[in-house]
């Protein structure tokens, strides 16, 4: 009797071993991010470190690393000889010869250091060619003292962005009537990693926080990302370009631009 041909093993599907991304090491469970590549004599090494600042090392074998609990092979990331970019990664044309003005009296507030790494990520190459300088407020709750010592005027705007911007939120309350050279945008997500395309960070959809938990928490422990600071390298490393964010932050980040720019000569 013919035995039936055996199936072959599906492959493990391969993964560009770039910075920050983070894995497991099946064999011993070891967590991290990626943080360097390196040669041996047995073959390519990949240098994880972990949430407390352990790192080690480990061989790039076949279908030896896991993300989100399912086996992957780490390759060397590609390399391209060096080409001209057209675009920045907001998908503004590259102007030749572009500079960095000298920055503007005009600013961008955002609530905290996550808001402005993001928008360096994505509007840095505009916000430095327009001379606009972004400031984390640490808060929104520190918004009125800002203004107040800022001093908007028509050649000092102040642009402000805000997380969770929807009816009868406390950020609602927190940025009415603050005086016509001052334009507040926002998202109506509770947190700016929410304004992070899903498929960016590998998930189906962000989860559902019960009202009381701090989200980022809640993100991580329903994700099993570890801690926030792991959970936000996750994050991070999903954004490459405009592509990556959605299109209520899109619409307001450019906006606030367009405001601030618009300003009167500066003085």
């Amino acid at each position: 009797m013919l035995s039936s041909p055996r199936r072959a093993k599906p492959r493990a599907p391969e993964v560009a071993a770039d910075r920050d991304l983070v894995v497991e090491d099946a064999a011993t469970g070891f967590c991290g991010a990626i943080v360097g590549l390196e040669k041996s004599y047995s073959g390519d090494l990949v240098r994880l470190e972990d949430r407390r600042g352990a790192t080690r090392v480990f061989l790039m074998h076949p279908a030896a690393f896991l993300i989100d609990g399912k086996p992957v092979t780490l390759v060397r990331p590609r390399t391209r000889g060096p080409q001209a970019r057209t675009t920045t990664a907001s998908g503004s044309r590259v102007l030749p010869t572009a500079r960095a003005r000298t920055a503007r009296a005009s600013r961008i507030f955002v609530e905290g250091v996550h808001d402005a790494t993001l928008l360096e990520r994505v509007w840095g190459d505009d916000l430095r060619a327009e001379g606009v300088v972004v400031e984390s407020l640490d808060g929104l709750d520190n918004l009125a003292p800002i203004l107040a010592e800022f001093g908007p005027a028509a050649h000092r705007r102040a642009g402000v962005l805000v997380d969770h911007l929807v009816a009868g939120s406390k950020e609602m309350r927190l940025t009415g009537e603050l005086g016509e050279h001052v334009l507040v945008c926002g998202h109506p997500y509770i947190d700016v990693w929410q304004a992070v395309k899903p498929s960016s960070v590998g998930i189906r959809a962000w989860p559902t926080i019960p009202r009381g938990t701090d989200w980022k928490t809640g993100i991580c422990r329903d994700l099993r990302w570890g801690t926030p600071q792991d959970g936000w390298r996750r994050v991070l490393a999903g954004v490459r370009d405009y592509r990556d964010l959605e299109v209520d932050l899109l619409r307001s980040v450019e906006e606030l631009i367009d405001f601030v720019t618009a300003a009167s000569d500066d003085r």
